[in-house]
C-alpha cells in the first residue's frame, strides 16, 4: 500500500519561508509568523511551509475554511535540500513542494528553457548543425 499525505500539484499559492523556526512552536506561533514577520493573511487559504534549523523537519501551514491544518515531516535519516536565505520568502508550486518532500534540491531542478519567436526554417537550421 502506497499512500501519501501530501499538498495537491495544483494548490494555487504554497510559500517556504527560508528561516529555520523553532518546531516547538505549533499553529498559533506559525500564523503569528505569517501574519507579523511575512505580512500575509494566514486565513487567505496560502500554504506556508517551515523548517527547523537542521532542516530534517518540515511543518506546512494551512487554513481550510474553518481550522489550521498543521503537516509535520520528520526525517529519520536525512536532511531536506533548503533553498538558500537569499529572500525571507520564496513562492512554490505543487510539483516544487512535493519535489522538496521526496528529497529534491528544488534549486537545482530546471526544465528546458522556453523558445520564443520560432519558425520552422530557424529550427531546421539548429538541427542540421548539431548533426
Amino acid at each position: 500500500m502506497n499512500q501519501t499525505l501530501r499538498p495537491a500539484h495544483d494548490m494555487p499559492c504554497i510559500y517556504l519561508y527560508r528561516h529555520p523556526v523553532d518546531f516547538r512552536k505549533s499553529y498559533r506561533g506559525l500564523s503569528a509568523i505569517v501574519e507579523q514577520e511575512l505580512g500575509h493573511n494566514p486565513f487567505d487559504g496560502g500554504l506556508y511551509v517551515f523548517t527547523n534549523r537542521a532542516h530534517n523537519k518540515i511543518k506546512c501551514l494551512f487554513w481550510e475554511h474553518n481550522g489550521f491544518v498543521l503537516y509535520y515531516k520528520s526525517l529519520a535519516e536525512e536532511k531536506f535540500h533548503w533553498p538558500d536565505q537569499s529572500d525571507e520568502l520564496l513562492s512554490l508550486t505543487g510539483q516544487q513542494i512535493n519535489w522538496l518532500l521526496d528529497g529534491y534540491d528544488i534549486q537545482q531542478m530546471k526544465g528546458h528553457k522556453k523558445l520564443h519567436d520560432l519558425n520552422m526554417t530557424g529550427i531546421l537550421k539548429k538541427i542540421k548543425t548539431s548533426q
